[in-house]
Order: structure tokens, then sequence, then C-alpha cells
């Protein structure tokens, strides 16, 4: 299933086998689509162009539209959206926590109210499990509780025992489901998810605990939600060296390309982020020299690609000042083509770690661009 091949420091190089699509290489961007599509008019197949390795889907926003019930129908969502590869699909939790009105946590659960209609839903670590279970990802995620940082620490306290109780009902329940003869995939992994706020001894006693459930991997929930950036990669410091060598680690929503290069040396193998389609739908784009908004009067008669360092399709084919007359005549085209653009770049990013690794050159390559992605052009 998975398989460290080399390390040079705590970063790792490996490779992950799921039930759909060969050999998945890590460290690995996964590209988030929320309700079965990314956000800016790319499809499936625009994916695989694009490099992607792993397509991430919302358990909460799919429940609600078009229903997990719809999805199971259509064959699961590997059919329903004509993607071949391995999917991952988030509990629901964050966005229960971020989007949903009023709610009430109990130990059974969460009662809230859909941020669609306002009507009411129960979602509880048996709910989320059956509905990952309809959709048939292949990796599903426990059901947490992601808590505001900063937090009162009685409540970050409280807060992670309960998500501890709540994965112990998840795994029961999703060995059952994958039991079934009717199961979409028989085959879905489950991970666990490191909660703690900022709390480094909260972290590192919830790390052991759940190492101690026999899961398919394990996440580092509730970062980059508020919190400095020095604060995040101290808590994965702080919790690295209690996470299962074995099993991938997945840093959930994160983040800049910075932070993954940062979070790579610190051993995380998995990490996904809505910024690269969000940014580009806004004009903000990613190149190997760091940040530009295609937006800006100084691109009008620019002829050079996005970044001439890129070989995207949208850099072999188009211009600077083209895009930037689709975005200002808000033409659909020009965030079709940011988004492309975006995400090829985060394929692109992991699979130059990758050969950095292969080659013993990580060091160097972080010391080269892990500040210098982050700068304005």
């Amino acid at each position: 299933m998975f398989k460290v091949l080399l390390q040079e420091d705590r970063a790792r190089r490996g490779v992950f086998r799921c039930a759909h699509g060969g050999d998945v290489q890590t460290p690995v961007f996964m590209n988030v689509g929320t309700q079965g599509a990314i956000k800016g008019g790319v499809d499936a197949f625009d994916l695989a162009a694009l490099g992607c390795q792993i397509e991430l889907s919302n358990t909460y926003h799919l429940h609600l539209r078009p229903g997990d019930d719809v999805v199971r129908q259509m064959g699961g969502l590997h059919r329903f959206m004509r993607w071949d590869g391995p999917i991952l699909t988030d509990s629901g939790g964050f966005q229960v926590f971020s989007l949903a009105g009023l709610r009430k946590i109990t130990e059974e659960g969460v009662t809230f109210a859909s941020h669609l209609d306002g009507h009411r839903i129960f979602m509880g670590p048996e709910e989320s499990m059956q509905i990952q279970s309809r959709l048939g990802s292949d990796i599903a995620m426990a059901f947490d509780e992601c808590v505001e940082n900063p937090a009162p620490y009685a409540y970050a306290k409280a807060s992670c025992e309960r998500t501890l109780r709540w994965l112990e009902r998840c795994k029961r329940e999703h060995d059952r489901l994958n039991a079934l003869p009717e199961a979409v995939n028989p085959h879905q992994m489950l991970f666990g998810i490191n909660q703690g706020a900022t709390y480094a001894d909260l972290r590192i006693w919830h790390m052991q605990e759940i190492a101690a459930i026999e899961c398919d991997g394990y996440a580092i929930g509730g970062l980059a939600v508020g919190e400095p950036t020095e604060v995040m990669y101290e808590i994965i410091d702080a919790v690295e060296p209690y996470m299962p060598q074995d099993k991938p680690r997945y840093l959930m929503g994160v983040g800049t390309p910075s932070n993954i290069i940062e979070a790579v040396a610190r051993g995380v193998d998995f990490f996904d982020c809505v910024m690269p389609a969000r940014n580009a739908r806004h004009g903000k784009l990613f190149t190997w020299q760091g940040t530009m908004n295609i937006k800006n009067a100084k691109y009008k008669l620019d002829e050079r690609p996005i970044d001439p360092r890129c070989d995207c399709p949208v850099c072999r084919r188009f211009s600077r000042g083209y895009v930037r007359h689709l975005f200002a005549a808000e033409e659909m085209l020009g965030m079709r083509l940011a988004v492309m653009h975006n995400l090829y770049f985060y394929n692109r990013l992991t699979l130059r770690i990758r050969q950095c690794l292969d080659a013993g050159e990580f060091r160097a390559f972080r010391q080269e661009y892990s500040a210098k992605l982050a700068e304005k052009i």
C-alpha cells in the first residue's frame, strides 16, 4: 500500500497504491474538486493532462448535492466524474464547522443547518463513513472536529479526546461497510486525523492515541486556520516523530508552494489545498520566480507566456497579454486557463521535489526555492 523508498534527512520519497489507478509517487499534491469538479471549468480529463495523481472531493458538499445516494446509483464518484485515478474524500467535519450556521456538538455527532437552504442535518462518525462509502472513494477521512486557532486549552483538550472516540467509531463502521457485498469500493482505506489546536502536548498525546488504532494513513488537521506559519511548522515538528513511519502522512489544507517544500522537509507525504485554483480565479498565478497578478496593466502587451520556464498547455499556447485580456473582458476562458496553469505548477512542484529527492538534491532545492516561490513579481 505504501512504501518509503528513501529519505533525505526527514524528507521522504515514497510510493502509494490503492484500488484505482497505478502507483502514486509521493510527495504528492492532491487536486481539490470539492463537488466532483475543479472550480474554473477543469474536468477529470484535464486533470490527467495536468499531472494530477489524486483527486479530492468533499463529503459534506456531495451529501447536499447531488446526494451521496445519487452518486452511488450512478456507479460511484469515479464513474460519475469520469476519473479513473485515486480519490480522497474528506469527512465533512471542516465544512460542518466552517460553513454551517447554528450547530450543536454532542458525543453522538453534530446537528447543523445546511449552508444552502438551512434545513437541519445530523452528521456523526457513522454517517460520515456511510456517505463516503456510498461515494466509493479510495481514501475516507475520519470524522473530526476542527477547532479555530487560537482555542482555549480546555476546549482543545476535550475536542481532541472526542475526536479520538469518534475515530474508534469511524473504524468500526468503516470495517463493517467495506465487508458489505454491495460496497461501491470494498477496498476503501481510512485515514485518522490528528487534532489538538496549537498545543504540542495535546498534539503528541493525540497522535500517540490514534496511531494505536490501525488506520491506513494519518493526517495532521486543524492547521493553516489562522495560526502563524512558524507555529504550524512547530506543530509538525512536534507531531512527526510520533507518526507511524510505514504509513502515509497527510497535512490537510496546506498550502503555499513554500509551505509544501517546508512540510516535505519535515516528513509529510500528502498535501491538498484550494489555493492554486482559488487564487487563479482571481488572477494570481504561481511561477518559478514567485507569484504574479495577471490583471496588472503592465502585462497588456506582454507576448511572453505566464512563466517562460513552464511547459503547461497554457504557457505553450497563450501570452500574458491574452490571458490578461480574458480577465479584463470577464471571459470564462481566463479563469479556466489560469486554473490549469496553477494546478500544473503545483503538480510540477511536487514532481520536482521527488526528482530532487531521487537525486539527493532536495536540500539544495529547498534552499533555492522555499523563499523564492513566496515572493511577488
